[in-house]
């Protein structure tokens, strides 16, 4: 259902204006013990099934409370709705956010911890077999290829998984003495954007590739020539732009409790290029690796086989 925005609000079809958009279904949560008990049944029919509810008249969702037409009405203002419409079509895009949110208690797994631990572990362990089958080794090396040669290495990400593998490139990138740095607020990215040139390159993390302030602020990037390397999914508007892609597939499941294991397709992704990096300046990298495990065993002792970083 498309809507327009005219003079600041909302239009729907049928000329129905609405403000500025809030969250329907924490709203009848909230207000709900504060109402009338005819109104209250009313609060009561729509949580037991938003679903239904999005797509019920107004004479079924009467009849479903038990409680006279009029009763819907004042419910729907309660809520800070004109009317019954635009409450319905406020239900329906809460509902679109996927109904998996609103039955989640239903899909956590029964049976001991164990079990979740099989569950978290088979999700990784998915992602990682459905990724794999994603990776071309030559395009890694073209990848690796440009953030070798580039004068300076930008990484944009934003939220969580993004922002957490922005910040690992560039902790990797320090470790093969290639110059980095990372921004995750959309407004400096959009300020960096407009300083790089074409000897700088951009990478970039997302799970979607459809964040619209990262997209908008690659664009920035790209127009002063900038080389933009993607990992990112399959398809999305920022595949779309980026020079070299490194595609990613996700994963998610119903059971929404658990941490989401798209940044285990990110982190190979990531692998594999830090690998091909290294070995694109295999004698420089060797020598920095070298010195990096003298100085860090020298610190804090230890055997040949602990980890450079900890």
């Amino acid at each position: 259902m498309p809507v327009y925005c005219i003079n600041g609000m909302k239009s729907l079809p049928g000329n129905i204006f609405m403000s500025q958009a809030f969250d329907i279904v924490s709203r009848i949560t909230e207000r709900s013990g504060q109402l009338r008990l005819a109104e209250q049944k009313v609060a009561e029919a729509i949580l037991e099934d938003l679903s239904t509810a999005a797509s019920a008249s107004i004479g079924e969702l009467a009849q479903k409370a038990g409680v006279s037409i009029a009763s819907v009405t004042r419910f729907a203002k309660a809520m800070g709705c004109r009317d019954v419409r635009e409450f319905k079509f406020m239900l329906a895009q809460a509902v679109a956010v996927g109904q998996r949110f609103f039955d989640g208690v239903k899909t956590i797994p029964s049976g001991q911890p164990p079990e979740l631990v099989d569950v978290v572990y088979n999700d990784i362990r998915a992602v990682l077999e459905v990724n794999h089958a994603l990776i071309q080794p030559e395009i890694f090396q073209r990848a690796a290829v440009l953030l070798r040669d580039a004068r300076m290495i930008y990484c944009f990400g934003m939220g969580g998984g993004s922002t957490m593998m922005s910040d690992e490139a560039r902790h990797r990138m320090a470790r093969l003495g290639r110059p980095a740095a990372t921004y995750h607020d959309a407004l400096l990215q959009r300020m960096v954007a407009a300083t790089l040139d074409k000897n700088d390159v951009l990478l970039v993390f997302s799970t979607t590739g459809n964040v619209p302030e990262l997209l908008a602020n690659c664009e920035v990037a790209k127009e002063y020539g900038v080389q933009l390397v993607a990992i990112t999914a399959l398809g999305s508007p920022l595949a779309g732009m980026a020079d070299v892609l490194l595609p990613i597939k996700t994963l998610e499941t119903d059971f929404i409790f658990k941490p989401s294991s798209s940044r285990y397709a990110m982190m190979m992704a990531l692998d594999m290029l830090m690998l091909e990096l290294a070995l694109s300046q295999k004698e420089r990298s060797q020598e920095l690796l070298r010195r990096l495990k003298y100085v860090l065993d020298t610190h804090r002792g230890g055997n040949d086989r602990q980890p450079l970083g900890d």
